[in-house]
């Protein structure tokens, strides 16, 4: 594409030379020399233009030519080719575009006003040929050819050949399809291009464009700050609509890059041209129409935009916010009301002292001068230039200022201020170029022999400000991108007006290039920012799913599972809170975990606690009833001192019970297991004296027997200690080997923290229990043993019932214990305690009691003594 590109510009620009050795060796024809033959000339050869030169639009001589190309009609007539006769020349058809008027006339002014300067070339003449290039890349790439080449039909090359006929520079073109071709065709011949409004982002490779300079940014920063100023109002799902043209394609392709990188989604990208049908138009216009997407991002010519707008303005459509690129400040786009609250990014407003003037300095006879000028004014006034019939005649009458069209509206230039720095770059390389040491105050040399290439190469180095706006390049021959935020908003008088609200700077840091410093108005004149997601976002406590062959911003949210948290919006994915934390209901924040246990402030343990007391005074009581009665019979019949003790030890168990209540650390677990285990033996072996007791108390009625002399008090107490000292010691090994401690378990529930104590050993706890336990069958089967014994008041059957009732609780309790979660664990063990105990003192002290206190009577040695009756 590049070679054909700039084979076409090298046969549109070169002469036809005429070499003396190639006309002898092709064809034969005779050489043309000046002269008889012998000549200083003798060795240069006839150079003939070839084809049709076409007549500038302006033109003026001067020392050096600064050539301009702008679109000043919208169309080109494209001839019929019949291949037998010469085509005939390319002609500018269609309105004329009072904007690039405007910016050719821009060109004249800025050159006028460096020629009338004492400072920036003084003593050299700055001339001007302005083409119209029909906003065509055919006619474009023509008239740049002839402003390479000049306009002498015939010349000789030679040692002494001026170079007169070509530019310096060329301002223009207006558009990026023809700029582009513009610089491949004057690449070679090093003419710097200064483009005032092409701003494709391709334009900034040098290895393909390495004279092309421009003073308007280039669309990457476009793009840039679009999808910002997308993320900045939080607009993830938009539609997109471009010109089909390298700036539209380019452009577009620029700013969908930059917004995927702010996670924007585009629900459709459409182009358009406008030498399209209508169909073509009226299928765009129905994607719009019946999109999701509020937020219509256009990347487009004014001249495409206005055919779309059209069409969309035949039949009511759902309002969109539309969001531009450069065509939000062209004043011609306004007339589209539907369109009000339109924002987009322009160039920087500015103000040429004196160019108002001089737009409107337009005399009947200036105007005549120029067809250019002719035809503006006959169509802006819609009358005719010298005798005509049957249509008005312009007499003369017409004021100018009166014309409500771009041309001569001044109140918001932009891309005119473009052409003006363009103008003052291109003199301020030549003026460096051609004047000593680039001294301003030095009187430059009109005779000085330049070159263009001269002029490209300090165009790299310009840097000045003009009317208050620094004019400089980098090494991609782009300016410092700064942008007017511009929003379409209705004035009082109900006309739209644009209105700058913010700025965007480039050269700031990021996420400081966009200031908003006024309010905006949106779609159908509301105040409130415009919603334009394809999923709501998603709230803390949620994560987003994808939606099945949809883009990535159309989700569903999807609640954190059980234990995980998000603690943002629109989060991808949530995380599991720490091992000790819980999310709250929401699940956005993650709270420490409830911890559970068996404390004093819950019904449970008031219940507990309460049994616990109740019990150790029922033991309390009864032991005072049998020391104030400790001389009866019924006191003395059974062993008074291991009633006492063991009167003592249930006591203990009672209370050991509370130390299972309350928050466990690791002295109070330490504490209640063994406390509980040397309690509960000290409690058997006491049962199983008194059980033995009974026994050998029977044996010793027996005639000859002597077996209480061998299991006296003594012996009582030693079998007590000893029984009790096994048990001190398997837990003085448990609590040494692997005590119990303090722990927080986990596991049970995910949602709480239990408290509670861990064994250490286990085998240290059952073996505790094992003990008990063993203890405990070996009493009941004593009182088994002794439960028929002939006593009135036999003790045996009362042990043998609470022994059935211990070994009955502490059957049920182990899998009970096993099974019981969190702090019913503990409840179940305290329950056992205070069963246990309760059965021991219920059976064995209650039916003595009730004797003592209410049947005194049986409560004599005469009564205890008799037989039961078989």
């Amino acid at each position: 594409m590049e070679i054909s590109a700039l084979f076409i510009g090298l046969i549109l620009s070169l002469s036809l030379c005429e070499l003396n050795s190639a006309l002898k060796q092709s064809t034969g024809l005779t050489e043309e020399r000046t002269g008889a033959g012998v000549s200083s000339e003798a060795s240069s050869v006839k150079c003939k233009l070839q084809g049709t030169t076409r007549l500038p639009a302006f033109s003026m001589d001067g020392d050096y030519v600064i050539g301009g190309v702008f679109g000043i009609h919208h169309y080109m007539h494209t001839p019929v080719h019949n291949y037998t006769t010469m085509p005939e020349p390319l002609k500018c058809t269609g309105s004329i575009d009072s904007r690039d008027l405007r910016f050719s006339r821009a060109m004249i002014f800025a050159i006028e006003e460096i020629n009338n300067s004492t400072e920036l070339l003084p003593g050299i003449k700055l001339g001007y040929e302005i083409h119209d290039s029909c906003n065509t890349v055919p006619v474009a790439m023509h008239v740049t050819s002839q402003l390479s080449n000049g306009l002498d039909p015939v010349f000789y090359t030679g040692d002494n050949c001026s170079q007169s006929g070509m530019v310096m520079a060329i301002v223009g073109e207006t558009e990026s399809t023809q700029s582009i071709s513009m610089s491949r065709i004057i690449g070679p011949f090093n003419i710097p291009l200064v483009s005032h409004f092409a701003t494709c982002a391709c334009l900034s490779d040098k290895q393909y464009y390495p004279n092309f300079f421009r003073t308007i940014p280039s669309d990457q920063f476009l793009a840039d700050a679009l999808a910002k100023l997308m993320k900045h109002f939080g607009w993830t799902w938009i539609g997109a609509v471009r010109s089909d043209s390298d700036y539209g394609n380019n452009g577009m392709a620029s700013f969908l890059q930059a917004a995927q990188k702010e996670g924007i989604c585009v629900e459709y990208s459409e182009s358009l041209h406008r030498t399209d049908p209508r169909s073509r138009i009226q299928r765009v216009a129905d994607i719009i129409s019946r999109s999701t997407a509020v937020v219509v991002v256009v990347f487009s010519a004014s001249a495409e935009l206005t055919l779309l707008l059209g069409e969309l303005s035949l039949k009511p459509s759902p309002p969109r916010q539309w969001i531009g690129s450069y065509w939000v400040t062209d004043q011609e786009m306004l007339k589209f009301n539907f369109c009000a609250g339109a924002i987009g990014f322009g160039i920087q407003k500015s103000i040429n002292p004196g160019l108002r003037e001089f737009l409107l300095d337009l005399s009947p006879t200036k105007v005549a001068a120029s067809p250019v000028l002719t035809e503006f004014w006959e169509d802006a006034f819609n009358c005719r230039m010298g005798k005509t019939k049957n249509e008005t005649v312009c007499d003369g009458t017409e004021d100018i200022q009166t014309l409500n069209s771009p041309y001569t509206d001044t109140s918001q230039l932009r891309g005119t201020n473009t052409v003006y720095q363009a103008v003052y770059a291109i003199a301020h390389a030549i003026h460096s170029a051609a004047c000593d040491n680039g001294n301003s105050t030095a009187q430059c040399d009109k005779f000085t022999r330049m070159e263009s290439k001269q002029v490209l190469s300090q165009l790299k180095k310009v840097n000045f400000s003009q009317n208050g706006y620094d004019v400089s390049f980098d090494v991609n021959g782009d300016p410092v991108a700064r942008y007017d935020l511009v929003n379409w908003q209705q004035s009082e008088s109900g006309s739209i007006e644009m209105v700058t609200v913010g700025l965007y700077d480039a050269s700031l840091l990021e996420g400081q290039e966009l200031h908003i410093n006024r309010n905006l108005t949106w779609m159908d004149g509301g105040k409130h920012v415009p919603v334009s997601v394809c999923s709501e976002s998603c709230p803390p406590g949620t994560r987003k799913v994808l939606q099945k062959g949809k883009p990535i911003c159309c989700y569903d949210c999807i609640l954190c599972p059980e234990g995980e948290i998000s603690n943002t919006t629109d989060s991808p994915d949530c995380f599991p809170c720490p091992k000790e934390f819980w999310p709250n209901a929401e699940r956005d924040t993650c709270f420490p975990k409830p911890v559970e246990f068996l404390s004093f402030d819950e019904i449970l343990g008031i219940i507990l606690a309460a049994f616990s007391v109740g019990g150790a005074c029922l033991a309390i009581v009864t032991a005072a009833i049998f020391f104030h009665h400790r001389t009866s019979p019924i006191v003395r019949a059974n062993n008074s001192e291991l009633s006492f003790l063991l009167l003592f030890s249930l006591t203990l168990c009672f209370l050991c019970s509370l130390t299972f209540i309350g928050a466990p650390s690791d002295w109070s677990c330490r504490l209640r297991h063994t406390a509980f285990g040397i309690i509960f033996v000290l409690c058997m072996s006491c049962v199983l004296g008194k059980t033995i007791v009974v026994l050998m108390a029977f044996k010793a009625t027996l005639p000859g027997s002597n077996v209480m002399k061998w299991f006296g008090p003594l012996q009582q107490r030693i079998t007590v200690v000893s029984f009790t000292f096994i048990q001190v010691l398997i837990c003085t090994i448990w609590l040494c080997l692997s005590p119990p401690f303090r722990f927080e378990n986990l596991t049970i529930y995910k949602e709480r923290i239990i408290l509670e104590c861990a064994l250490g050993s286990a085998i240290g706890f059952w073996g505790v229990l094992g003990y008990i336990g063993l203890l405990a069958v070996f009493c009941l089967v004593l009182a088994v043993l002794a439960r028929k014994l002939p006593d009135n008041f036999n003790e045996a059957k009362l042990i043998t019932f609470s022994m059935l009732i211990f070994c009955a609780v502490w059957i049920t309790f182990i899998p009970a214990y096993v099974s019981s979660p969190g702090k019913f664990t503990v409840a179940v063990e305290i329950f056992a305690i205070l069963a246990s105990s309760f059965g021991l003192i219920l059976c064995i002290f209650a039916p003595k009691c009730y004797i003592i206190l209410f049947k005194p009577e049986k409560n004599t040695k005469k009564h205890l003594m008799n037989k039961n009756q078989s």
